[in-house]
């Protein structure tokens, strides 16, 4: 039926031309920008999951920051544990040479002040063993705490120790001294016995700061992970987009001509009037 009222042809080619116009539309956003779904339009449930990745590797940057702090503390007290070593090391030659009979009052004065001053120096070493307001050696120590996850749960502690002498770990006094060959005799099995819980002490902070690496990689890897699964929903194919972008654009073309046909299908009319 031919009517200039209702023109079927021409319906249906603006409908096919409006579709095309839209996928070139989407296939132009999708080159410009490099995703295919660039935000909640596209596709609503792509887009939230995408978006929730998204929020889960910024938040494990905050976890490896945590971490990288929490590495940082117990790193300094790692250096002030290995300091106090080497300083009952030394205090262990001074108490063992002061523990010979027959030493003259000039030299069990000097291996007695030598003592005195590595002692002192432990105090010190424990009161600078701080990192932002932390330190792990004191005679309150404080723990290095490290966010395990993007919740902010299952969080790595290393708990710190009490350094200070005559405390648990380190059990020579701010009394003991090597002035007499007794008194270097005690002062002598107090540093043995410090060297030993000291090393044990260590150990354990070694083995945290192992923890807290190993789990600082696998974060970075995690992270890697969510990005490539990201990737894999929002970003577009560009080969592929140029590919459809050139289909389109013929399509396109094809469209507006077989909309002018539609068109002047209606001059048929006139034809049956002359």
């Amino acid at each position: 039926m031919i009517s200039v009222n209702t023109n079927l042809a021409a319906m249906a080619a603006i409908q096919n031309l409006n579709r095309t116009g839209l996928e070139l539309q989407q296939t132009q956003s999708a080159i410009s920008t490099g995703k295919k779904i660039a935000n909640v339009r596209d596709n609503g449930a792509v887009w939230v999951i995408a978006n929730k990745m998204s929020t889960d590797v910024q938040s494990y940057s905050r976890v490896r920051e945590s971490n990288d702090r929490a590495t940082a503390i117990l790193d300094t007290a790692i250096a002030a544990g290995e300091g106090i070593m080497e300083l009952l090391n030394e205090m262990k030659a001074k108490a063992l040479a002061a523990t010979q009979t027959g030493l003259s009052a000039g030299s069990q004065a000097a291996l007695t002040a030598d003592f005195n001053q590595l002692r002192d120096q432990i105090t010190t070493v424990v009161a600078n063993a701080s990192f932002d307001g932390t330190n792990m050696v004191g005679a309150t120590p404080d723990s290095a705490i490290g966010l395990g996850d993007s919740s902010g749960g299952n969080g790595i502690t290393i708990a710190g120790a009490n350094l200070s002498l005559g405390g648990p770990v380190v059990s020579v006094a701010t009394g003991t001294t090597v002035d007499t060959a007794s008194n270097a005799s005690t002062a002598l099995g107090l540093v043995n016995a410090s060297i030993t819980a000291l090393g044990t002490q260590l150990a354990t902070w070694g083995a945290g700061a192992k923890r807290l690496e190993v789990h600082r990689q696998f974060v970075g890897k995690l992270q890697d992970a969510l990005n490539t699964g990201i990737g894999s929903l929002v970003d577009a194919d560009l080969s592929a987009e140029s590919a459809k972008l050139q289909s389109l654009q013929v399509k396109k073309q094809l469209g507006i001509q077989a909309l002018s046909i539609a068109n002047s299908t209606t001059q048929y009319a006139l034809g049956l009037f002359r």
